[in-house]
């Protein structure tokens, strides 16, 4: 398999302990996370060859961030210097029925001041194979957006499959564009749509049949969104959308499922207790499918690799997903006892 190059914005993680409210305590732990880097992070993981590339201020914070992208053998030589600052986000964890909130300072950042033409993407996409995005790096800045878009069309030109999980985030559409009036061309380059029903109807305006965050999950329902999706754009191959059940901040069930025109799936459905962080479940979902579709020789198989690892994440705290393919595999194959392993 070729390299897989992702591209977003990666942020400086600022999360009160445990369950703690925001500065409860005068304590912050930091690390780094951002969708497309988490997606990266994640396939190293799995061994494949991995690339991520992003704008960081050339600062020591910045040096810190490339320093542990490099820990999981990540290629980190396409990363941009620039002016700005990284991008910093809040995280409180909630618990029961109180949920978490992120709050975003992320304004002025390295990635939302680059311009077009900052990045050489003929240089970055030689030699890969794969090209990873999410909605949320069009949604940063008109200039992020404009990249964001250069990107797509590049690899497409390339001869790349481009995957695209549609993550909407209502908190960072602000620079004067709607979510609807970017996301429907950016998804005409796409090989692989990857989203929650919220990221369908929001970011592409595509009416479901059923309200976001519906306590039931009618199966049938999902099928009908995913075929509305492929029917509206011609160029996807695949749609997977994930199923969150959220009965409380420390509770959810999870499954997926997917549409390749020839058929839909769905995957076995976990029941997630005493989540330790979700905020990632949906990048390593992303990167499990990536896996799959590269190495199984069915749908099946893929989608239910994809659900497995991202089952795994809820229970691993920060944005990167630590876990390896065995550890996936074993969970995909139907271990899921929690016994202590030695």
């Amino acid at each position: 398999m070729k390299k897989i190059v992702t591209f977003g914005e990666i942020m400086l993680r600022l999360k009160s302990p445990g369950h703690e409210r925001l500065f409860q305590s005068p304590v912050l732990e930091a690390t780094f996370g951002g969708g497309e880097a988490n997606v990266a992070v994640s396939l190293a993981n799995f061994g494949m060859d991995a690339a991520f590339v992003t704008v960081l201020p050339d600062n020591l914070v910045g040096d810190e961030c490339i320093k542990e992208l490099r820990k999981f053998g990540l290629d980190t030589r396409n990363i941009v210097r620039g002016e700005g600052r990284m991008g910093i986000y809040f995280l409180e964890t909630g618990a029961n029925q109180r949920p978490s909130n992120v709050v975003y300072d992320r304004a002025g950042s390295a990635i939302a001041l680059a311009q077009s033409g900052d990045i050489d993407w003929e240089h970055v996409f030689d030699g890969a194979g794969w090209f990873h995005i999410t909605g949320i790096t069009p949604a940063i800045s008109d200039s992020a957006r404009t990249l964001s878009l250069e990107a797509v069309k590049a690899a497409k030109a390339k001869g790349l499959k481009v995957s695209c999980d549609f993550n909407y985030r209502g908190k960072l559409w602000k620079y004067g564009k709607a979510a609807t009036e970017v996301m429907p061309e950016l998804v005409r380059y796409v090989d692989i749509g990857i989203a929650n029903e919220e990221d369908c109807q929001k970011s592409l305006g595509i009416k479901a049949d059923f309200a976001v965050g519906e306590g039931s999950l009618d199966i049938d329902k999902y099928k009908a969104l995913s075929d509305k999706v492929l029917d509206a754009y011609p160029g996807l191959k695949v749609m997977a959308i994930t199923l969150r059940e959220s009965i409380s901040a420390d509770a959810n069930g999870w499954s997926a499922c997917m549409n390749d025109r020839t058929g839909f799936i769905h995957s076995r459905r976990y029941e997630i207790r005493d989540i330790i962080d979700r905020v990632g479940g949906g990048d390593a979902f992303a990167a499990g499918l990536i896996y799959g579709l590269n190495t199984y020789d069915n749908q099946s198989d893929a989608l239910e690799f994809a659900a497995a690892a991202s089952c795994l994440k809820h229970s691993i705290s920060g944005d990167l997903n630590r876990v390896s393919v065995a550890e996936v595999n074993k969970l995909k194959e139907g271990d899921a006892s929690g016994r202590v392993q030695r």
